[in-house]
């Protein structure tokens, strides 16, 4: 069966392009902020390596989520949902533990995090959920069944525990259903609700997690300890001023004063090396891709391709304001990483694999 020449002419190189630049972006970044790693850790001069290999699995994953088409992969959403749910009741009980929580699991020699799936699980699902009710998707019944089904991942995310990650499902979620019509008189409820389960969250919380939303209230409660990420990081932020120190000139990232630098932290090693210029690269980077995303949702013919590309745009928009905000100081640390800069295996897949998702939709817009 010859290609269709519609499929090419709608391919959207200027995504893809974006995509594959943040990600080179953060595959530099990750170098220079491992490569002086102490012998102790020297493991870590090799992760760059690591993000390079976890790229080009994305890129194949991206190529095949652009070459099916979106509804094929609509139809296959409550599996894929099912499946994530799946892997995060099992988290607890074959799950891998590290940096004081258990998110991780192992098949072989590949580890992955189920909560990465999940993101794009919710998206896949809610979008197929409203689909097939799109006659009375404003009604309650409808919109309690797609709060029901952000809820649950979401849950079994705090409880590993991932307050950030289960708060991002959760956002995307609302925005859906504010999107398909959750009427204010709805909406209400529901945030009030959600509010009423804040003192219920805090309970499955970790001591450090607690701290770390108490540090953000109050900077000076513990500068040396909860406090100490934010610290640094604004000062390599600061100390980056306009053009930067350089490349491989980062002190705070090269003499380790920086933790967790090359994953949540990636940001303030690329604003130190790069400056308020660099950063505000990769800034409009993300805006081109956020605002390509949202002109593909409205272009989208149909309710599927249009709900798919929002929530995947706002899942990643998301992200990243979340991330840079607790970068800078102006949000809690609540360990999210930057999307296709931050290092981590299933994020930058999962990541790929929604994007390939979006070219998807916009191909596509003519078929359906």
């Amino acid at each position: 069966m010859p290609l269709d020449r519609r499929l090419i002419q709608n391919f959207d190189l200027r995504v893809v392009l974006t995509a594959f630049l943040l990600a080179g972006i953060g595959v530099l970044s990750i170098y220079t902020a491992t490569a002086t790693a102490t012998a102790t850790h020297a493991l870590k001069q090799h992760l760059y390596l690591r993000q390079a290999t976890w790229v080009v699995v994305g890129a194949g994953l991206l190529g095949v989520a652009v070459a099916i088409s979106y509804r094929t992969a609509g139809r296959f959403a409550y599996l894929l949902y099912a499946l994530a749910v799946l892997s995060l009741l099992l988290v607890p009980l074959f799950g891998r533990a590290g940096l004081g929580a258990q998110r991780w699991i192992k098949i072989g020699f590949v580890a992955f995090q189920p909560s990465e799936v999940a993101k794009l699980a919710l998206v896949l699902c809610l979008a197929r959920y409203f689909e097939d009710r799109k006659e009375r998707v404003g009604t309650p019944r409808t919109m309690g069944g797609a709060a029901l089904l952000t809820l649950l991942p979401a849950v079994l995310v705090v409880r590993q525990p991932d307050l950030g990650t289960a708060l991002i499902l959760l956002a995307v979620g609302f925005s859906m259903m504010l999107l398909v019509g959750l009427r204010l008189r709805l909406a209400l409820p529901v945030g009030l609700g959600l509010l009423a389960l804040a003192p219920i969250v805090w309970t499955f919380l970790k001591s450090y997690q607690k701290r770390r939303l108490l540090v953000f209230l109050n900077p000076n409660l513990d500068p040396l300890g909860a406090g100490y990420h934010v610290a640094q990081s604004k000062i390599a932020v600061g100390s980056g001023e306009l053009w930067g120190k350089g490349f491989m000139a980062a002190t705070q990232s090269q003499l380790n004063f920086l933790p967790e630098n090359h994953t949540d932290f990636i940001f303030a090693v690329l604003a130190e090396q790069w400056g308020f210029v660099g950063s505000v690269v990769v800034l409009v980077l993300f805006y081109v891709l956020l605002t390509r995303g949202l002109e593909i949702s409205m272009e989208a013919k149909d309710l599927l391709g249009s709900l798919m590309a929002f929530g995947i745009t706002a899942a990643i928009g998301l992200q990243a304001l979340v991330n840079i905000g607790m970068v800078v100081g102006i949000m809690p640390v609540v360990g999210i990483p930057l999307p296709l800069l931050s290092y981590g295996g299933s994020s930058m897949v999962m990541t790929l694999a929604a994007i390939g998702l979006l070219v998807n939709v916009r191909m596509r817009r003519f078929m359906y």
